[in-house]
């Protein structure tokens, strides 16, 4: 249970009107940064968390763990994301 998903119903997704990524829900929208939009985008449940901080430490310098725990936890409040 260590690899994190969209729940069914979850979609991220680019919204060219904001020129943003969105991540559509069933009761709404939310426009995450785009740090978030891309932790959401890694969120496959295939890739661990630590699959996760590597893809994310090719992109940005000074990426922790506990960071993108913080981000997924949040997310996990929000029923935006669950652990497979």
């Amino acid at each position: 249970m260590d690899r994190p998903r969209l729940r069914r119903g979850v979609r991220l997704t680019y919204d060219k009107t904001r020129d943003t990524h969105v991540l559509l829900y069933p009761e709404g929208v939310l426009v995450p940064n785009p740090t978030a939009a891309t932790v959401l985008g890694l969120c496959d449940g295939n890739r661990t968390v630590q699959d996760i901080v590597a893809a994310l430490g090719q992109r940005y310098s000074g990426v922790r763990e506990h960071e993108v725990h913080g981000v997924l936890a949040r997310l996990v409040e929000r029923r935006m994301v669950e652990w497979t």
